[in-house]
């Protein structure tokens, strides 16, 4: 065993039924540039066990590699709980299945913890987002900093799970991620996270994030509607309203158009009118909710918007530092 280089980082790989992109992710892992990592793959009862298909898979850069298998199928959420219960580290950074890292990515986020202010507890990176093919169609960059808990119950983003590396014993003190949501999860750990930490940015694109056909969590327009919304809404509303009512307006009209924007993904067009003039109701000034508004009412004009939009990313490179959402990734 090497003497330790700096902190042991732990990483939580949840996976369901996704070997190709799996064995990719394990690779992006191993092929970090910085030591000790461990890396905890939580199997969530796939149709096939994955340690299998993981065998040839080199874990030379890895300090220590385990699998752990569900007896049955529970959800991301409680896969990371587990990979969390498993991990050793004093710092956990999360991966999904589908994405991989740029070898750089964890050194980085580890050298700007040690150069930032007391109390950060959370480090996040940009994104490059890829097609099914792996071409590149845009990238995310984004610079919130700080204490950003209001800003996320405005509608800022930091971005995915893969993006974040949290101090392990603030993930202890904020509790269990939600195993009951089937939306937003990103988001509820985000909001509980940012009460007690400062945020800060490594201002790259070290994530690579693919979108494409095959399915993903935020998929599940009908779970977001009955489950993630209503208990979203009641779990962070009260902290909302502690800002005053113009936040907890614009948090109401956030969450409200992420619901349409999720139902118009999805193809349910009345539904996703309904709750786009529903967000207008709580917050009339909130312009995207209009964008919105006008989409439902011409759907093909939608369809336009995101292919031009992937058409411009491609071409220019498309970078974005305000921490708002894409036309499509209301999936998240």
């Amino acid at each position: 065993m090497t003497e330790r280089s700096g902190p042991l980082v732990s990483v939580v790989l949840p996976t369901y039924g996704r070997p190709d992109y799996l064995v990719k992710a394990v690779r992006s892992v191993a092929t970090q540039t910085y030591d000790p990592l461990e890396l905890v793959v939580v199997d969530d009862c796939s149709p096939q066990p994955v340690e299998p298909q993981l065998s040839n898979v080199s874990r030379d850069g890895l300090e220590r590699f385990e699998v752990r298998r569900h007896a049955q199928n529970l959800g991301a959420n409680a896969a990371r709980n587990t990979g969390i219960a498993a991990a050793k580290g004093e710092f956990v950074a999360f991966l999904d299945d589908d994405d991989q890292w740029y070898p750089e990515k964890i050194r980085r986020q580890v050298s700007t913890f040690d150069e930032a202010p007391d109390g950060t507890g959370v480090v996040y990176t940009g994104s490059q987002f890829v097609d099914e093919h792996d071409r590149p169609v845009g990238v995310s960059v984004r610079d919130l900093s700080g204490d950003i808990t209001r800003e996320l119950l405005c509608g800022a983003s930091v971005g995915s799970f893969t993006r974040l590396m949290v101090r392990r014993n603030l993930l202890e003190r904020v509790g269990r991620l939600d195993e009951s949501l089937p939306g937003w999860q990103d988001r509820d750990l985000n909001i509980r996270l940012s009460r007690f930490c400062r945020y800060e940015p490594v201002p790259e694109p070290l994530v690579i994030h693919r979108r494409g056909t095959h399915t993903q969590i935020g998929d599940d327009y009908e779970g977001k509607r009955d489950v993630a919304y209503p208990e979203f809404v009641e779990k962070h509303r009260p902290l909302a309203a502690t800002f005053g009512p113009d936040v907890e307006r614009r948090f109401l009209a956030v969450q409200t158009l992420a619901l349409a924007k999720s139902a118009l993904t999805n193809g349910y067009t009345r539904a996703a009118r309904r709750h786009a003039v529903e967000a207008l109701g709580h917050d009339p000034t909130y312009v995207e909710a209009y964008v919105y508004l006008l989409f439902t009412l011409d759907s093909g004009l939608y369809r336009v918007a995101k292919r031009v939009k992937r058409t411009a990313e491609r071409a220019l490179g498309s970078r974005q530092t305000d921490g708002s959402d894409e036309l499509d990734s209301a999936a998240r």
